[in-house]
């Protein structure tokens, strides 16, 4: 089922000397209309609200609050009720958004932490009940098509293979695409592992004794990286011939490659401006990821673009992304900081203006 904002009515005019019901009325169309993708992940809510421009779109209103939604669940297996409540926090302020932009067409979508929660469909439905928003859990291989359609336009030119990822909370998103048809890459292979920051992060520490120097905080290191590779080795092996040819290409999106990014610029704070689009030599990448591995947490949160809200996760990140570099050795990495929303919003615009059947229609929470 395609999420949407769920009204309180359905735009029907009612008729009370008559049991027949017009059929709802369409809200009138026109190039202002507005759109919305949000994304609640494991650890992120993310909203954002565009009009159409063009072949693009211009972005009107935006949001973002880190809620840890997925805190603990690797240990729990549920959605604790701490991390409930501030997910809905965050998504009160989206209804309100929602609400206030007159949304035309929106579509919200949650990840891993609800796709592996036992509690994660009651959470759903307190969403809908609380905020007026539902939201549609979709599955992995939906979330690597949205990154995908999100993000491709950013992937180098050439004409060999290209790999894309997305390391998320709870997990991540490879995605081996070549040519397609259209503008939209074709995908080849994909796979998702259950590790992002988050799930990593939280089993490595359940795991493993406390690291009380640097000798420790390498071997959680050492740890983290052992265990995302055996997750990758099935795709390694499919995607290996790949790997080898000519001209190979990579992309990422995701906060933990717009970080490291923020760290190769030197820039004293983030700036979207300067790391969308980027391309960065994949041996800085590493060395970024080497140092920040060999920091305490309270070291990394004194790093410009890293702060207390990234320190504690950021090293697990830099483990999945050195994961990658080596089952993908390109010389380059291309920085993305666009993904699952603007997929979102291409999806819906394209199907809109094609006259298709709306994916999902917003009304007022």
């Amino acid at each position: 089922m395609d999420a949407k904002v769920d009204g309180r009515g359905d735009g029907r005019r009612r008729n009370s000397a008559s049991n027949h019901r017009p059929a709802p009325r369409k809200p009138e169309r026109h190039g202002r209309q507005a759109y919305a993708a949000l994304d609640l992940g494991t650890n992120n809510c993310r909203l954002l609200i565009a009009r159409p421009s063009g072949q693009d779109f211009t972005v009107i209103d935006a949001f973002s609050r880190v809620v840890r939604l997925g805190e603990g669940l690797a240990l729990t297996g549920r959605l604790s009720d701490e991390a409930m409540d501030r997910a809905l926090g965050a998504l009160q302020v989206c209804a309100e958004k929602l609400r206030r932009r007159n949304v035309f067409l929106a579509r919200s979508v949650a990840t891993e932490a609800c796709r592996r929660a036992a509690n994660g469909a009651d959470f759903i439905e307190r969403v809908r009940q609380e905020t007026g928003i539902v939201l549609d859990i979709i599955s992995a291989q939906e979330e690597a098509r949205l990154a995908v359609l999100g993000c491709h336009v950013l992937l180098e030119q050439g004409e060999g293979p290209a790999l894309i990822f997305d390391i998320g909370g709870g997990s991540t998103e490879l995605i081996l695409v070549g040519p397609g048809d259209g503008a939209v890459p074709r995908i080849l292979d994909w796979q998702s592992v259950p590790w992002g920051v988050v799930s990593l992060t939280d089993t490595i520490m359940r795991e493993c004794e406390p690291a009380h120097d640097e000798a420790g905080r390498l071997a959680h290191y050492a740890a983290m990286r052992a265990r995302v590779d055996e997750s990758f080795a099935p795709f390694a092996s499919r995607i290996e011939d790949a790997s080898r040819e000519e001209d190979i290409r990579l992309l990422g999106t995701s906060g933990t490659v717009t970080t490291l990014a923020s760290l190769h610029l030197e820039l004293p704070h983030y700036d979207r401006r300067a790391v969308d689009g980027l391309i960065v030599p994949s041996h800085s990448m590493r060395a970024i990821s080497t140092r920040l591995s060999r920091l305490s947490e309270r070291e990394r949160g004194q790093v410009p673009c890293i702060g207390q809200d990234r320190a504690e996760l950021v090293v697990a990140g830099c483990a999945i992304l050195e994961s990658i570099l080596d089952l993908w050795p390109a010389d380059r990495l291309g920085v993305a900081d666009r993904g699952i929303r603007e997929g979102i919003l291409r999806s819906l615009m394209a199907a809109d203006s094609g006259g298709e059947q709306p994916r999902s229609r917003a009304g007022n929470p």
